[in-house]
């Protein structure tokens, strides 16, 4: 209980910028996989794909997917870096008594509400626009992991940039490629061995597979390996976190 206590103290700020800044969060966390949705899953493509559903309802889990990826790393590390680099607060939390390990969960609130807010919107969306979408246990287990994985990214991209242009960087290096080469547009298994071994190298991959069976249940076989992977990468994530926090490397 007080580990879950200090979780909340740290979260507690974050939750308050959420809740007065609520509007515009959430026309942010909507409009880009809207967009997204719009042009690929209509404006490229339309029939039906190789296992049986609808381009729409094969793009829609990729693009929720994607929307993980994008609001939890992003609110979580830019948020950090406000903290760390202009407003020098960040400092000032870590002199206080607190695990570690509460820091990190309780910094990686933000991302993971703010992730389950955009995927959850598109979702409810995408429910009505392909009929074949299902909402399952499973589906909301695999989008919450997604969420924490890629929320802890972003924490641990905010502890290593030394400044708002290393997040740039960071971001045109390894988020922008993720964003349309990891499954979530097209089949990973339509690309040349060698590619598809390099994109099993990165979450975002795993993400869309796990999330795409788990809402296409009739037509996937749920990817439990991937679901694994996952889970490593969250670990290795909260691992690398809090060792960043224990070295003072902030």
């Amino acid at each position: 209980m007080k580990f879950l206590k200090q979780v909340y103290y740290v979260a507690w700020g974050d939750m308050m910028f959420l809740k007065h800044n609520f509007a515009n969060i959430l026309i942010m966390s909507i409009m880009s996989p809207l967009l997204y949705l719009i042009a690929f899953g209509y404006g490229l493509r339309t029939g039906t794909t190789d296992i049986g559903v609808s381009y729409v309802a094969f793009v829609i889990p990729g693009i929720v997917a994607l929307s993980s990826l994008n609001s939890a790393f992003s609110s979580t590390s830019t948020r950090m870096n406000v903290q760390r680099l202009y407003y020098r607060s960040f400092d000032e939390m870590m002199m206080c008594p607190l695990n570690l390990g509460a820091i990190v969960l309780g910094k990686c609130m933000l991302g993971l509400v703010r992730g389950i807010m955009s995927c959850g919107l598109l979702y409810a969306l995408g429910i009505f626009l392909a009929p074949e979408l299902v909402l399952s246990p499973l589906f909301i287990g695999c989008v919450l992991l997604c969420c924490l994985v890629f929320s802890m990214l972003g924490m641990a991209a905010a502890l290593i940039a030394k400044s708002h242009q290393s997040m740039g960087t960071f971001s045109s290096l390894i988020i922008l490629p993720m964003t349309f080469l990891c499954g979530t547009f097209f089949s990973v298994s339509s690309l040349p061995g060698v590619f598809q071994a390099i994109l099993y190298c990165l979450p975002l991959t795993h993400a869309s597979e796990c999330i795409r069976a788990a809402a296409l249940p009739d037509y996937l076989a749920f990817p439990w390996v991937s679901l694994a992977v996952l889970v490593a990468f969250g670990v290795a994530f909260f691992v690398l976190d809090w060792w960043l926090l224990k070295t003072r490397k902030v």
